[in-house]
């Protein structure tokens, strides 16, 4: 997340969250004693994992086969799609992504109920993972015309034991095309985009408060400012490291669920 908010009510403007409340008294308080359960228990989830994987370490079979690798890539499984979204990268990935869920899940879940919540919110994790699986795809055709299918998977399998001892290799194309197929992609930012999606189209004319800079802004303008930024960035290459159409894909999914469910319940 660029901007740290605080969700305000859309008629009184009071906040339900203050940046003046400590951890403590926020765990203390009846908002996250009144937490929904899916959203409950995807924070508790997403933290107990993330405690455990700093205890055994990162570096280890758990990562290995439950972050999300190129389906190319020795290391894929399918039940990766899934499995990535609870995984994070450091404290601060952590942070921002259970603050967004802890501000805007309970007021998704209230609307959807818990069971659709849960689908949405595992729906649109997958769907972006299927966008960033997809422009990988599109950033390895470059390379389809210089290298052989038997040269690719003899790359692409050499470079799968290179990175497991920390190193890629020094060619540039060679270590760009070892990166798009056997790193690593985590967290829950894709749902987490799904999430403010859902939030932007069902209360488009909420405030929300932000805090960098302090100002208030309607819901529908943070998300389609969120969205302009994920596409520049995921575009000019800018802020490396981030799985910028990730983010765009669970928004993408997260608007093509919405339609779907708003044109069912118009036909009955």
């Amino acid at each position: 997340m660029i901007f740290f908010v605080i969700l305000q009510s859309e008629k009184t403007g009071k906040s339900h969250f203050t940046s003046t409340q400590s951890p403590i008294s926020m765990l203390n308080s009846q908002y996250f004693r009144s937490i929904p359960p899916v959203t409950k228990n995807l924070l508790m989830i997403n933290v107990l994992i993330f405690v455990f994987m700093a205890i055994v370490g990162r570096d280890n079979v758990i990562n290995q086969y439950c972050a999300l690798h190129y389906f190319t890539s020795p290391y894929f499984n399918p039940a990766q799609l899934i499995t990535y979204m609870f995984l994070h990268g450091g404290f601060p990935h952590l942070l921002f992504n259970m603050f967004a869920l802890y501000m805007f899940g309970p007021s998704i879940e209230w609307a959807f109920g818990s069971k659709r919540f849960l689908f949405y919110y595992i729906s649109v994790g997958i769907g972006a993972a299927l966008v960033q699986e997809g422009v990988y795809a599109i950033m390895l055709q470059k390379y389809s015309s210089m290298f052989s299918a038997y040269e690719m998977r003899e790359i692409i399998e050499q470079g799968a034991i290179l990175l497991k001892s920390g190193r890629t290799f020094a060619d540039p194309a060679l270590g760009e095309i070892n990166m798009l197929v056997n790193g690593a992609t985590i967290g829950a930012s894709g749902a987490i985009y799904g999430i403010l999606l859902a939030y932007g189209m069902l209360w488009p004319n909420r405030e929300l408060m932000l805090l960098i800079p302090p100002m208030p802004i309607k819901a529908k303008w943070m998300v389609i400012g969120y969205g302009a930024l994920e596409l520049l960035f995921g575009v000019t290459g800018a802020s490396a490291g981030v799985a910028h159409f990730c983010h765009l894909g669970g928004m993408l999914f997260g608007f093509l669920i919405i339609l779907y469910w708003k044109h069912q319940s118009r036909r009955y």
